[in-house]
């Protein structure tokens, strides 16, 4: 290449850049930053963390968690986490056992929890637990392609919470649903975010269709592992009646539940 053609190749690169600097100009997104995953972890019962599928691999280049890689042997570690979207009076009632363990846990809320139990995201901020942003009113996150219209789901729930308590918010996030894609982990990372999914969860959402206490707190006992980041719905009356059974049995078994910061800190 002659030295006027790189002249010419160099200027074209410089005024591409200033109009894509200047919004006139978007560059493409890969197809893979805006495809939808859902969530999953594949159980075992070895107690041990579970393999993330190849797939969705790509979570570990962001700040996103869904188990404590860092965790020692010496130190074994558990992480509650609780997804709220209204009380029906089990959420107060796993409060009190929590309280009664001594134990911090992550309750990822909507806004409606704060509107419409505001007493309840206050005790939660006054005795400690992080209280994490689940977004505003539960959307498909994955559908969501605008970074400000993305910014807007957390930030009027951060604004909401502390108005409410004078308190900041954790700066965890979890998708509502399960629904994901890389470019929301990359819009959360950019505000400031910590993604958080889980390595266990089980069907305790549904109200109309409770797991039976003693086959609900077997199953969660079965796949303990140091680490895991474990996902339980407050509202199930399932989770309200294992509760101290449940935290009485992972001291027994040596665990330390740990405060969700901890993961990141």
């Amino acid at each position: 290449m002659n030295l006027m053609n790189m002249k010419l190749r160099n200027f074209l690169i410089g005024v591409l850049s200033l109009f894509l600097a200047a919004g006139f100009l978007t560059a493409p997104l890969r197809a893979s930053e805006t495809t939808p995953y859902n969530w999953y972890c594949k159980h075992n019962d070895t107690h041990t963390p579970p393999v993330l599928d190849e797939g969705m691999r790509f979570v570990e280049d962001y700040s996103a968690y869904y188990v404590d890689h860092r965790a020692k042997e010496s130190d074994p570690v558990i992480y509650l986490t609780f997804d709220v979207g209204y009380e029906n009076g089990n959420v107060e009632k796993i409060l009190n056992v929590l309280d009664a363990h001594g134990v911090k846990g992550a309750f990822f809320i909507l806004e409606n929890v704060i509107k419409r139990a505001p007493e309840l995201v206050k005790r939660m901020a006054e005795e400690g637990h992080a209280v994490c942003n689940h977004t505003r009113n539960h959307p498909d996150m994955s559908a969501i392609t605008d970074k400000s219209l993305f910014a807007a789901q957390l930030s009027s729930l951060e604004k909401a919470y502390t108005e409410l308590t004078g308190r900041e918010m954790v700066k965890a996030y979890r998708p509502p649903q399960c629904p994901f894609s890389e470019q929301n982990l990359s819009y959360a990372e950019d505000l400031g975010y910590k993604t958080i999914f889980w390595s266990f969860a089980y069907a305790d959402w549904d109200n109309n269709k409770q797991p039976a206490p003693e086959k609900a707190l077997e199953k969660i006992l079965a796949h303990l592992h140091n680490g895991e980041i474990m996902l339980l719905h407050p509202t199930s009356a399932t989770n309200a009646a294992i509760m101290d059974k449940l935290l009485c049995e992972i001291e027994r078994q040596g665990y330390r539940i740990a405060s969700l910061e901890e993961l990141w800190q």
